[in-house]
């Protein structure tokens, strides 16, 4: 079975993106290319029972297998050694990759508390969209009272748009819940200073 956005990417989002963008041709219409989702081990990189408990929690969130990342570096700071668990990590393409935007718009972004909406600075000029999630249990498929603590995710969308504006547009067809960040409103507050003119300055300074 089709998943319900990608069927809906293609027949209606598509055509919506080419008027609005202004494409001619559609197959230069920006689309999802891939999901990458990393959950951080922390200390616990080294506990196989806990890395286990990760393993399940963020394969019943993805529906697909992750793999277990190293550090490269050795950081004191970190307490981090090179080649031990950093944490893990799911890239979801195609199918799985629709249906978890779907799962994460319509029912796990909305259980967050006082959430506002996700900021459009998180966009780069690479057509890369990333935001942090601190609570994995807002998705439906994990059971809170089998939870041995609450962890963070980060969520990279990738995306084949080559400027900023192509990816919100792109996004926010799926109902992503985009807002304007604080920063781009500060810039747009900021008052243009008025020149005074040589003709007014003597006018006032007669006054």
């Amino acid at each position: 079975m089709i998943p319900r956005l990608k069927e809906k990417y293609k027949k209606e989002i598509v055509q919506t993106l080419m008027s609005k963008l202004d494409y001619k041709n559609v197959h230069g219409v920006p689309r999802v290319e891939k999901i990458v989702i990393n959950m951080g081990l922390g200390p616990d990189g080294s506990d196989k029972k806990k890395i286990d408990i990760c393993t399940k929690d963020i394969s019943a969130i993805t529906g697909q297998h992750p793999v277990i990342t190293k550090f490269k570096k050795s950081i004191s700071n970190f307490k981090s050694r090179k080649g031990t668990n950093a944490g893990l990590k799911v890239t979801l393409r195609n199918d799985r990759m629709y249906e978890f935007i779907d799962r994460l718009v319509n029912i796990a972004l909305p259980r967050i508390k006082d959430f506002r909406g996700l900021k459009d600075s998180s966009c780069d000029k690479f057509g890369n969209f990333s935001f942090g999630i601190k609570e994995h249990i807002i998705f439906p498929e994990i059971n809170f009272d089998k939870v041995d603590k609450i962890r963070g995710l980060d969520v990279t969308i990738v995306t084949t748009s080559k400027t900023e504006e192509d990816t919100i547009s792109l996004l926010k067809e799926f109902n992503f819940p985009i807002i304007e960040s604080n920063e781009k409103k500060k810039k747009k507050n900021k008052k243009i200073p008025i020149k005074v003119t040589t003709v007014e300055k003597e006018k006032n300074g007669k006054n």
